[in-house]
């Protein structure tokens, strides 16, 4: 059974910092990118970074840039994502995934290019 528990969330005052872990099992984690999603009230869900655990490249979106860390721990199928400088609009529900590597190394950190879900962290930031 394929499964990816989000851990970590909470409330945090602005300017603070969190970390996210997802833990992974179930399948074969070094063929999978692993990513971090947000969902906000009313807003779809977009993603914030991703990390293949092949070759450990990473991608982050704009609003993520400098502020935020992802990390993976092989050994233990874990994934974090370090979350400082935080702001009132990071708020929202924070979501693990996993996609499947193509065979020339590339995954698509987008909602699409996921094949696994977690069931979500809520992390609400005040002002």
């Amino acid at each position: 059974e394929v499964q990816l528990v989000e851990s970590g969330g909470g409330l945090v005052q602005a300017g603070g910092s969190l970390r996210l872990s997802c833990a992974a099992s179930g399948f074969p984690f070094d063929d999978y990118a692993i990513g971090w999603f947000r969902q906000a009230p009313g807003k779809e869900r977009e993603g914030v970074s991703c990390i293949s655990s092949s070759d450990g490249s990473t991608y982050y979106a704009d609003s993520a840039k400098g502020r935020f860390t992802i990390s993976s721990d092989n050994a233990k199928n874990t994934v974090y994502l370090q979350m400082n400088s935080l702001k009132p609009e990071d708020t929202a529900v924070y979501y693990c995934a996993a996609g499947r590597i193509d065979y020339s190394g590339r995954y698509y950190c987008k909602v699409g290019g996921m094949d696994y879900w977690g069931k979500g962290t809520l992390v609400t930031v005040s002002s």
